[in-house]
């Protein structure tokens, strides 16, 4: 059975850039995407070799793990969801705007749009081509989607959200065609907002996602989409703030009816009603079995007779396996371990 991670991985220690993994969170007033230039800077004319160094130990740790759709573990990104930002015009790092982010979760200091977006110069097929050349399995791509994108920035030029988001979804789909002429087979958009505000998924949230993908035809790409159902603010954390437990199962049938091909969702840290998986007759889904906060190890057992429970209502074919979310709240070996243990368990399925 396949296996992928989500995104994020643990960032070495030598790499001194402030990130939302530790930065402070929860309610009190974060500003990670404050820093991100002057401590590049401060990385001199070494960075890029910096972060190609700190890219090449992450793909390795996943392909030891036998991980078969790897990420560059987001190494580059300060935030994964303003990293994207900085490369679009009509937004303003130097404007901070303090916003209240994920229904009411988190306060914080965000970047602030001031004009009409769109697509800048590429940055991410530079970055996907130096990643490929190191691994002999496919690396992925990850892109915060536009309902995300519109959740975690300020904004003082659109009169909507569904607007601002219709326009984000026309820059991403412009760096996603040139990721596609790149040779990038699995392009991943994320909209943790989806679960947040189903209800806005439904009306519009879908339909922009679609329109990320929008002229991508090609058989050999994989189009998916990531929806969490929280983000929390440390490790171990166990009563941190989550979306509505019917949130899945609200999006389904609209997902499974969409151009996208593979659905990650999360259910290590909170079980699912499984019987949401119905609803997927086209779709594959991508299975959380690790939990992403945690410093408990899963066991192979767990994982086996978890996935077992989805085999009821999926095909074996239908499944992949992977992580929750993100791994960066994880030290790098806690991270090793945990993806060994899942890669072992989905060798069981033949």
């Amino acid at each position: 059975m396949l296996t992928t991670v989500i995104g994020a991985f643990p960032k070495p220690d030598y790499l001194k850039i402030t990130d939302w993994f530790n930065a402070k969170g929860g309610t009190d007033t974060a500003t990670p995407t404050k820093f991100y230039e002057d401590e590049i800077k401060k990385m001199g004319v070494d960075a890029e070799a910096i972060f190609d160094k700190a890219a090449k130990e992450v793909i390795k740790d996943q392909l030891d793990c036998g991980i078969d759709i790897i990420t560059d573990g987001e190494i580059k990104r300060e935030n994964y969801i303003h990293y994207h930002c900085r490369h679009l015009n009509g937004v303003d790092f130097n404007t901070l705007t303090e916003k209240v982010a994920r229904t009411g979760n988190y306060k914080c200091w965000l970047p602030t749009i001031t004009n009409k977006i769109s697509a800048a110069d590429p940055f991410l097929v530079d970055e996907w081509k130096s990643n490929q050349s190191l691994s002999n399995k496919p690396v992925k791509v990850t892109i915060p989607g536009p309902m995300t994108i519109t959740d975690t920035i300020a904004n003082t030029h659109y009169t909507s959200d569904e607007e601002m988001g219709y326009d984000l979804a026309i820059a991403i789909n412009v760096e996603i065609k040139r990721l596609v002429d790149a040779g990038c087979e699995y392009i991943q958009v994320d909209e943790p907002l989806f679960a947040r505000k189903p209800d806005n998924a439904l009306a519009f949230g879908i339909k922009n996602l679609e329109k990320c993908f929008e002229g991508i035809n090609q058989n050999n790409v994989e189009k998916i989409t990531h929806i969490c159902c929280g983000y929390p603010d440390k490790i171990d954390a166990v009563n941190y703030p989550k979306a509505p437990l019917d949130s899945y199962k609200k999006i389904a049938k609209a997902l499974d009816s969409s151009k996208i091909d593979s659905v990650s969702l999360e259910d290590a840290h909170r079980y699912n009603d499984l019987s949401l998986l119905k609803n997927y007759k086209n779709t594959k889904i991508i299975f959380g079995v690790i939990k992403i906060a945690s410093s408990k190890i899963e066991t192979v057992e767990e994982i086996e007779n978890r996935m077992k429970e989805t085999l009821k209502f999926i095909s074996k074919e239908q499944l992949i396996v992977a992580p929750d979310c993100g791994l960066g709240h994880l030290s790098r070996e806690l991270a090793i371990k945990k993806l060994k243990i899942m890669s072992l368990a989905a060798k069981k399925f033949k």
